[in-house]
C-alpha cells in the first residue's frame, strides 16, 4: 500500500464529492457542449464498480428514459430446458450489454462492437440524442467524424466464454460516464475522477490512472480513509 501524496491529486472521501467534481450540474447535461462530455470521466478498477456509479448518475439526468430488454436464447434448442430464459437474462459476460439497458436522453454511451470502422468502433463514445423503438440516435463525441449523428441498431452477440452457445440481441451500448481504468488507456482527459475504494489489481493500473490527465489539479481520487491505495507492480516485467 502507498499513501497518496498531496501534490499528486485532490483527494475526496465520499462518492458524492467525486461525482459533483467530475459532473457538476449533470441534470442539465443537454446544455453542455460536446467538448465538456468527452474531456471527463470517472475511472474504476472493476466493471461492477463502474456500473454501480453509472446507475447512480443516470437518474440525475432530466431527459426521456427508455427501457430496452434483450432477446436471449440458446443456439442449440436441445439445451433450452437446461438454460431457461430467466437464467440467460441474468448472465453478464464480459463485453456484452446487460439484459436491461435503460438510457436517458443525454446519456454518454460507449460502443461495444465495431459497427462501421473507422467511424463506429469498439470504444467509440456517443451522446444519446433520441431513443426510438429499434434504434438509438446519437452524435459521435470521440474518434472519427465527431459530431455526426448516427443510428445504432440492435445486433446479435454470442459470447465465447460460456460452456454452451447462447445469443443475445441487444443494442451494443453501455453507459460510460464511468469506465474501467483499463478501458481508459489511450485517452487524455481534462479532468478525471478515480474511485479507489476497491484496490487496483493489475500491473501498472495505478500509473495508468494518474497519467490520464496532464496536471495534478485535474485528478480527483476517492480514497479510503488514510489516503491509502494499492500500487501493483510486478518487478519481473520492469
Amino acid at each position: 500500500m502507498i499513501t497518496i501524496p498531496d501534490n499528486l491529486c485532490t483527494v475526496v472521501f465520499t462518492l458524492q464529492e467525486l461525482i459533483s467534481k467530475i459532473y457538476p450540474d449533470i441534470a442539465h447535461i443537454h446544455d453542455k457542449p460536446m467538448e465538456w462530455l468527452c474531456e471527463r470521466a470517472i475511472l474504476t478498477p472493476k466493471n461492477d464498480q463502474a456500473a454501480a456509479i453509472n446507475d447512480i448518475l443516470l437518474p440525475s439526468l432530466e431527459g426521456e428514459e427508455m427501457v430496452y430488454t434483450s432477446i436471449d436464447f440458446v443456439v442449440n434448442t436441445d439445451d433450452a430446458i437446461n438454460h431457461p430464459v430467466e437464467f440467460l437474462n441474468s448472465l453478464k459476460p464480459s463485453g456484452l450489454p446487460h439484459y436491461n439497458l435503460i438510457p436517458r436522453v443525454g446519456t454518454s454511451v460507449m460502443l461495444l462492437r465495431n459497427l462501421k470502422p473507422p467511424q463506429l468502433c469498439n470504444g467509440t463514445s456517443l451522446n444519446v440524442k433520441a431513443l426510438h423503438r429499434n434504434v438509438v440516435e446519437a452524435p459521435i463525441i470521440t474518434g472519427f467524424e465527431q459530431g455526426e449523428t448516427v443510428f445504432v441498431p440492435r445486433i446479435p452477440f454470442i459470447p465465447n466464454n460460456l460452456p454452451f452457445e447462447f445469443k443475445r440481441i441487444e443494442f451494443p451500448l453501455k453507459v460510460c460516464f464511468t469506465i474501467t481504468i483499463n478501458k481508459s488507456q489511450g485517452q487524455t482527459l481534462k479532468i478525471a475522477g478515480v474511485d479507489l475504494r476497491e484496490n487496483c489489481f493489475s500491473h501498472g493500473q495505478f500509473y495508468v490512472t494518474c497519467s490520464r490527465v496532464s496536471s495534478p489539479s485535474s485528478l480527483i481520487i476517492l480514497a479510503r480513509s488514510g489516503r491509502l491505495a494499492k500500487n501493483v507492480v510486478y518487478k519481473e516485467v520492469l
